[in-house]
């Protein structure tokens, strides 16, 4: 009877205790473009509610829209989070974001909110898409729609100006809804004023909202995102390689530009910009560059395609194209990915020709940099000879000389070298030079 009134006891208080732990409510941001910034975003603040152990996530909603590949991912994300997902649409739902806000399990709207108006635009110019992706996009919001158990062919009027549905839209206009609109078709569960509005309208009144923030890391990488930023990533870059050239072996400017690089790819990769032929791309050019310099002489086409190359990489990694296919990227983004390269580019130029002498003379680079000259008045030399005299001394191929190899002089060995022909082993040489580490000599007559 003891352990029956024990048992008893323990479980009337873990329900209590139980019943009094608060609900958590994850709260995420859906306020700018739909783009891959915003696709990370979202990865990130759904993985922090699964971390965090949310009962619901809340999306604050208020966008035009953006990049349709970015909005399929988030919308599948959405529609296979195991928890219940609810979207409060502060003022705007469009394009994306009506295919978004579909894709949660409750949509709630603001009084004097929108949503709809998902028609498929051109990024440079704002015209209508072609018809296939129009297609596309109409067969993401039926299925999406038809998942949550909303009017497919509501959702399909959202895209097509050409679908009529009976008491809801006519032929010839893409469908938008008001709040008033939403909630007597269906697309909308309630209209409030606030998230705790809606919080209290799904009977939630003991809860912990936590609003998903992005950590330091990755509010630096949202920073290098930045076209100022990768304009100044870009001029580190150019310019390391460049001073890294001029003075082999200092390693500081190689360096910086390898930092640069890091900091300019990595973030644009993390964020789906920056693909791996892109990147690729990248590396091709500045081996042709590499080879232009070191290995085929003057300057021709390889260095030519190898500068073409790596510019055209830094501007696209910028670019969410696909396979240089720019239908849906914004002009102003192509306008800004072109300027912050050739404003980086320029930067860099500039720094070569007029700063090359002042940053040598710096304090920095007298630190970093061996900047004095080991010459001959100094008592330094190159001559591993110094000393002797042997020009015009004869000796005996110790080696075969194919052209180099080693000599016999006054019993004493040294390395040497023809000008180009062989002399066998045993032969007799006279010293032309003693310039340098080996001795230069010929066959003596």
């Amino acid at each position: 009877m003891k352990v029956l009134l024990v048992q008893w006891m323990l479980c009337l208080m873990w329900s209590m205790s139980y019943a009094q732990s608060p609900t958590k409510v994850l709260v995420m941001e859906i306020r700018n473009d739909i783009d891959p910034r915003m696709n990370r975003y979202v990865e990130l603040a759904l993985d922090h509610a699964t971390e965090i152990k949310a009962d619901v996530v809340l999306i604050d909603m208020d966008t035009y829209g953006g990049a349709v590949n970015d909005a399929d991912d988030i919308r599948t994300r959405i529609l296979e989070y195991e928890k219940p997902v609810y979207v409060f649409i502060n003022n705007n739902a469009a394009s994306a974001g009506a295919l978004i806000s579909i894709a949660s399990d409750s949509i709630y709207m603001r009084p004097g909110a929108n949503i709809g108006a998902a028609t498929v635009v051109m990024g440079g110019d704002g015209a209508k898409a072609p018809d296939k992706y129009q297609s596309y996009m109409r067969s993401m919001m039926r299925s999406t729609a038809e998942a949550n158990g909303r009017n497919p062919k509501i959702a399909e009027a959202m895209v097509d100006e050409n679908l009529e549905v009976e008491g809801v839209s006519e032929a010839g206009q893409v469908l938008t809804f008001t709040a008033t609109e939403a909630q007597e078709h269906g697309f909308c569960e309630g209209i409030y004023n606030s998230l705790e509005d809606v919080l209290a309208a799904n009977k939630i009144e003991n809860y912990e909202m936590v609003k998903f923030e992005l950590d330091a890391t990755e509010k630096i990488i949202a920073l290098v995102l930045n076209p100022f930023v990768s304009g100044i990533l870009i001029l580190v870059i150019i310019g390391g390689i460049y001073f890294e050239l001029q003075t082999p072996g200092i390693g500081f400017p190689l360096a910086a530009a390898t930092i640069a690089v890091v900091l300019y790819f990595i973030p644009h990769y993390l964020n789906g910009l920056a693909a791996n032929w892109e990147i690729l791309i990248f590396v091709i050019g500045l081996a042709l560059i590499g080879a232009e310099i070191f290995v085929i002489p003057g300057f021709g086409i390889a260095g030519i395609s190898g500068i073409v190359l790596t510019l055209a990489s830094l501007v696209l990694v910028m670019l969410n194209n696909d396979f240089f296919d720019f239908t849906f990227v914004p002009m102003e983004r192509v306008l800004g990915a072109l300027t912050a390269t050739l404003s980086g580019t320029l930067g860099a130029v500039i720094l070569m020709f007029f700063g090359a002498s002042r940053i040598g003379n710096t304090q920095f680079f007298q630190r970093v940099a061996l900047a004095n000259t080991l010459d001959k008045e100094s008592g330094y030399t190159s001559s591993f000879n110094e000393g002797k005299d042997l020009e015009g001394k004869q000796g005996t191929a110790y080696t075969v000389l194919r052209p180099s190899g080693k000599v016999m002089i006054e019993d004493e060995l040294y390395d040497a070298y023809t000008r180009g022909n062989f002399i066998d082993k045993g032969e007799n040489i006279v010293v032309v030079s003693q310039k340098g580490t080996s001795l230069k000599v010929k066959k003596a007559e």
